[in-house]
């Protein structure tokens, strides 16, 4: 795991310049650093040594020496695509899987991306034809981010490197506010730094003469089998002791997070590290580490916990928003901190869950698919009136369903985690709001017009909540502390499986998750493949209504600058109507607080 940066331009101080880049994205690398630069490009390397610990380091060459590689990452199946390459007479001088890339590249060259098993972002210069090749993995488990101004193309894992390089213009990309509300994160590949994009996942990107060429490799696609019950039990079985042994794969330590659920309890049954870590907090019902206590103690592994108090959450939150380079309202973020943290003090890689309710169907969302089949019988034109009249009226039980109900899924539907309605949206926001939901979550509704609602939702589920959240604050809470962070349930193996599963084996009346839960079942010592979704619970809702927590967060908001962005005097509103018990509206208010939080931090410069 690394960081990595570089630029094509004519600038003369390149070696000045690749520097400080790197140099801001330390923390992703503080084992060693490395350079390359010749008149057309320079390329940085900051360095977290996992695999082959003398002989991986970067740059890295090809013998020839016309092909020069920056990777951030691990291959999985490193061992056996240097097997195949040596058959085509390829010799490596090293034990790393960043050697891999050079010949595979030499072999396959832009369908390289294709042959590969893990997490990466990679940039590959050849010298002789003056082409720059970057790819990021099927599912942006990696991040990778660009930015071309004139003549100048620049690179780099995390924004704040692009920020330092004298050719950058910094400004704030303004309509991206209202989106980030209704989603809680940035959900475009636009950022909120004008002409930054993040590369997509499972694609790749050719620059030469400053023309870019986009090539997408990986594609998303559900294909169910017609199979029985328990062949896709043991399916899931098999593949997911694979994968976790793949990603176990390593020359320091690898310990795990664990939760009292299902996702991380599985990957600790099946990886059995010697070290597991915990965080909880002294409100019992957000508390985990009695249960993660009761699995390692059946297990007989150790768990190092620790509980985060009110203070150390709130003072933390300007360093979570410059980690993570744009707003992130999801609390689980600083939860992730510190377990990463903690982790931090004894490992170098973590094992993680991320990703099982997306692929698995483990949302209790998606069981209204099966739970209310009687109202959805009902004729759309009157479930759609409904929608319309129950729509104008205050919040109130069972409101949001009938309007839901009531909508088309590509109207309405972005994601499990939906803050701000566009209709509120205009009341919180002191400028004209133009960006659409619908805009944004259009090409995937196309993509995926002829499946049922299920795989729709699981589509938007992980382009969005997956892939621009949860792994996004996966891969920056355990940069932020020097660790690796692996998630095998995002192994393209274990997706083949997912991605094929009928309705059935997804959702049912009982439960979600139906099949994996019965495979991880086998595996786990107690009862947690029972236990419903919690994610990184927060006590925040009960943390906004005391006084130094309530009064940090009203100062926040009525800052003199926070008009240009909100409607101030309505924000605090949603603030009063939550401390007061009158309305829950708790993450309407963090979503606008972290915005601000953010802001400070990369437009007024305060220090975190």
């Amino acid at each position: 795991m690394c960081g990595i940066a570089g630029f094509i331009s004519q600038d003369k101080n390149k070696a000045e310049i690749i520097k400080k880049m790197t140099d801001k994205i330390i923390h992703r690398g503080p084992d060693a650093e490395g350079f390359y630069n010749d008149e057309e490009i320079a390329l940085g390397h900051r360095r977290l040594s996992i695999i082959d610990l003398n002989g991986g380091s970067q740059p890295m060459f090809n013998e020839n020496k016309d092909l020069v590689v920056i990777f951030n990452g691990e291959i999985y199946n490193y061992l056996e695509l240097k097997a195949e390459l040596k058959k085509h007479k390829h010799k490596f001088m090293t034990n790393s899987d960043t050697e891999v890339l050079l010949h595979g590249y030499e072999e396959w060259g832009d369908n390289l991306p294709k042959k590969l098993r893990g997490m990466f972002a990679f940039a590959i210069w050849n010298i002789k034809t003056k082409t720059l090749f970057l790819a990021r993995d099927n599912f942006g488990i990696k991040p990778l981010y660009y930015y071309q101004n004139q003549d100048t193309f620049m690179f780099a894992s995390e924004i704040k490197s692009l920020l330092v390089h004298p050719q950058f213009q910094k400004e704030l990309n303004k309509e991206l506010i209202g989106p980030y509300l209704s989603f809680s994160f940035t959900p475009t590949n636009e950022t909120f730094f004008k002409n930054v994009y993040r590369l997509e996942p499972g694609t790749s990107l050719t620059i030469k003469n400053q023309k870019i060429t986009k090539k997408r490799f990986f594609k998303i696609e559900f294909k169910e089998k017609d199979k029985s019950y328990d062949y896709f039990v043991n399916e899931i079985a098999q593949t997911m002791q694979d994968s976790v042994n793949h990603h176990m794969l390593s020359d320091v330590e690898v310990g795990s997070f664990l939760s009292s659920g299902i996702d991380s309890s599985y990957i600790v049954s099946l990886a059995h590290p010697d070290k597991t870590y915990t965080v909880g907090y002294d409100i019992p019902r957000y508390n985990e580490i009695e249960y993660a206590e009761d699995l390692t103690n059946k297990l007989k592994i150790k768990n190092v916990s620790k509980k985060i108090t009110k203070e150390e959450y709130l003072k933390i939150i300007p360093k979570i928003m410059y980690h993570m380079d744009e707003p992130a309202s999801d609390p689980a973020a600083v939860a992730l901190y510190f377990v990463s943290n903690l982790a931090s003090q004894d490992v170098k890689v973590v094992l993680s869950g991320e990703g099982a309710d997306e692929l698995f169907g483990g949302y209790n969302y998606y069981r209204e698919e099966v739970d209310y089949q009687f109202y959805n019988k009902i004729p759309y034109f009157l479930r759609h009136a409904a929608a319309l009249v129950f729509g104008l009226l205050p919040e109130f039980p069972g409101r949001n369903f009938i309007v839901r109900r009531g909508t088309k899924l590509e109207d309405g539907y972005i994601g499990v985690n939906k803050v701000y309605s566009e209709k509120e949206r205009k009341k919180v926001l002191s400028f004209k709001d133009t960006l659409k939901n619908k805009q944004i979550t259009a090409p995937i509704f196309q993509e995926y017009q002829a499946e049922d609602n299920i795989i729709k939702m699981q589509a938007i589920d992980i382009n969005f909540w997956l892939i621009k959240d949860i792994l996004q604050k996966a891969d920056r809470m355990t940069m932020a502390n020097s660790i690796e962070g692996r998630v095998p349930f995002m192994d393209k193996e274990v997706f083949k499986v997912a991605s094929s599963l009928p309705f059935a084996y997804k959702v049912s009346k009982e439960n979600t998750k139906v099949a994996l839960r019965e495979a991880a079942k086998k595996a786990i010592p107690n009862e947690s493949y029972k236990k419903k979704k919690l994610g990184f619970p927060v006590p925040l809702r009960e943390w906004l209504r005391e006084d130094d927590f309530y009064n940090e967060v009203k100062n926040t908001i009525n800052q003199d600058f926070v008009k240009e962005f909100f409607n101030q005097k309505y924000v605090l509103k949603l603030l009063d109507q939550h401390k007061n018990r009158k309305k829950d509206t708790y993450r309407k208010v963090w979503t606008v607080y972290c915005f601000i939080k953010w802001y400070e931090v990369f437009f007024l410069n305060r220090e975190i």
